[in-house]
């Protein structure tokens, strides 16, 4: 028996006498670990099963370290922090504190299991001696953010110090992205968009909206899904300097101000690259500006973390093996197609399948598969792509998205002609996606014909396991979520809010899902030409999941709370069994 096997075996056999879990919890999560690798704990909680703190007390009991309940920049030594990298600290999920009595340094570890960094650490400190405290993995990472950030989040400061100085914002320019956390530029308005940036970051930001008003430029952030107001407003005359600033970093006109422009900004924050989409539009008092925060190279995320069920998982894997059709995922912007899909593709990607894509732009990067990225300026766009990559002899070809008639007539030939198409359509519902198609102007018998399923998808925020609070659901909240009243208590979650989670009651987002698969039956109706009301009444009779259900089922198992998937998703008028 190997010693990683025997610490899993023991730290199991510890947390069933210390904690609220079931044997039966225990090996089930065995089975997850034994199935897909990673950490025992990190699957208990990632389950819900028990949260972090209940985790880190019972390791700490197993190895004898002490625990950390909380993490603070004046628990740091900034002498100590200057000799680790920021790259290394986030990297291996660590943070030097302080040097105790004995000219120990003092480390808070999420993972004290991983002793490789500890080495590397006993070098960067001369030789000294390594004790090390346990911490929650988000603690030590809002530390890092705080005590690396050189004070660049105070916003307000730099406000006051920014200056519309051209020269000055041109000098700034590099072709090289270099991290913002490195940043040295004097220039005022430099560094409050840098510190804009980067506050974005730390917040887990998906957008910045800059938008000018009459006195005031308001800024906010979407931070999974909802607008938040992270500052007070800047003073108005700044409004021109940010705009240059921004427009300059993204390549684009600084003297065009009556034209909405389009560019992108490459950026390093805290030693990650960044590919940050820029939209200008002219309003009535200036130019609004959207910069959209992607990641490069965005990890891969498992079809189960995603928020797939069991049975809808064993339904994809079967979509997803079929020899040739057009399987459509759909929702609105942000709503998460692109990872389900190449969640779904990873599963089928390997040395027997060619698998080639168009997008726009390549999000996340798979090795051992082709991809695309359209380019309109140059006449590379989604139709001619895929008209190229027919010719590449694919297997599987996923299509960031069907806008036009021309790609969506390419797609069905290629889904009639031996090939999986996978793509995405922005429509409200499954259903709607066979009324987008022949809005389109494709022939409904081709839509039928072609057409093997559609998943219309939405994404929730997961409520803070911290400060959830428990409360039986009520008979109203029955009926809107469209669930039958059991006649029992059933124990729901609503947010409350505390550090961990900002005070928002909600951390990260889980999908909800509304899978119709076209039989027989439904292809009849799709190639008469039915109403998507109709064939949407005929899914659910037979037995389809509306989005609401589906939200309603993990509102239910305390996922998410009542209010977010009323808010997420609209009143089908359905009665639903959970």
């Amino acid at each position: 028996m190997s010693a990683a096997f025997q610490e899993t075996l023991e730290l199991g056999d510890l947390l069933l006498r210390t904690t609220r879990l079931s044997p039966e919890q225990l090996e089930a999560a065995r089975a997850r670990q034994a199935e897909a690798g990673g950490r025992l704990t990190d699957i208990l909680v990632e389950e819900g099963l028990l949260d972090a703190d209940e985790v880190l007390g019972a390791l700490g009991q197993q190895l004898g370290l002490p625990v950390r309940t909380g993490l603070g920049p004046n628990d740091v030594d900034e002498e100590l922090i200057e000799r680790v990298p920021i790259t290394f600290a986030k990297q291996h999920r660590l943070l030097p504190l302080q040097r105790d009595d004995a000219e120990a340094v003092r480390v808070a570890v999420a993972n004290p299991l991983d002793t490789e960094p500890l080495d590397d650490l006993r070098l960067l400190f001369q030789g000294s001696e390594i004790a090390l405290e346990l911490a929650r993995e988000r603690d030590i990472l809002a530390a890092i953010n705080l005590v690396y950030d050189r004070g660049a989040s105070d916003t307000d400061m730099l406000a006051e110090e920014a200056s519309v100085d051209l020269d000055a914002l041109a000098s700034g320019i590099s072709t090289e992205p270099q991290d913002l956390l490195e940043a040295t530029d004097d220039a005022p308005v430099i560094r409050l968009v840098n510190s804009l940036l980067q506050h974005a970051v730390k917040e887990r930001a998906s957008d910045i909206h800059i938008e000018p008003m009459e006195r005031e430029i308001r800024v906010r952030f979407r931070i999974d899904a909802v607008m938040y107001e992270p500052m007070k407003p800047l003073p108005r005359a700044l409004q021109a300097s940010i705009a240059s600033r921004i427009k300059i970093m993204g390549g684009l006109n600084i003297a065009e101000k009556r034209l909405p422009q389009d560019g992108r900004i490459r950026l390093k924050i805290a030693g990650r690259d960044y590919d940050v989409r820029l939209s200008t539009v002219p309003v009535t008092y200036g130019e609004r500006l959207v910069l959209r925060l992607l990641p490069d190279t965005q990890e891969l995320v498992d079809l189960q973390k995603i928020g797939f069920n069991e049975k809808q998982l064993e339904v994809l894997e079967r979509l997803i093996r079929r020899p040739n059709g057009i399987f459509l995922v759909t929702g609105p912007t942000g709503s998460g197609k692109t990872t389900t899909l190449h969640a779904a593709i990873a599963r089928v990607n390997g040395p027997h399948q060619n698998i080639i894509t168009v997008e726009d732009p390549v999000e996340i990067q798979q090795p051992g598969i082709g991809q695309i990225e359209v380019n309109p300026k140059i006449g590379l766009t989604f139709a001619s792509g895929l008209r190229t990559i027919l010719r590449q002899d694919p297997d599987v070809i996923l299509v960031g998205e069907i806008r036009d008639l021309e790609t969506a007539e390419i797609a069905i030939q290629a889904s009639l002609t031996g090939h999986l198409v996978l793509s995405t359509l922005h429509t409200n519902d499954a259903a709607s996606a066979i009324t987008r198609l022949v809005d389109m102007g494709v022939e409904p018998f081709l839509v039928g014909s072609s057409l093997v399923a559609v998943l219309a998808q939405r994404l929730v925020r997961r409520l803070c396991n911290d400060c959830r609070e428990g409360y039986d659901c009520t008979p109203e909240e029955f009926r809107e979520l469209g669930v039958k009243d059991p006649g029992r208590p059933v124990r729901v979650y609503q947010a409350v809010g505390c550090e961990a989670c900002n005070q928002t009651g909600y951390t990260g987002r889980v999908g909800i899902f509304e899978m119709m698969l076209v039989d027989n039956d439904i292809r009849g109706m799709v190639s008469g030409n039915i109403d998507s009301k109709s064939i949407k009444q005929r899914a659910v009779s037979k037995g389809m999941a509306t989005l609401r259900a589906d939200g309603a089922r993990k509102a239910l198992h305390g996922v998410t709370s009542v209010a977010e998937v009323l808010r997420a998703t609209e009143d089908e008028g359905v009665v639903a069994q959970v």
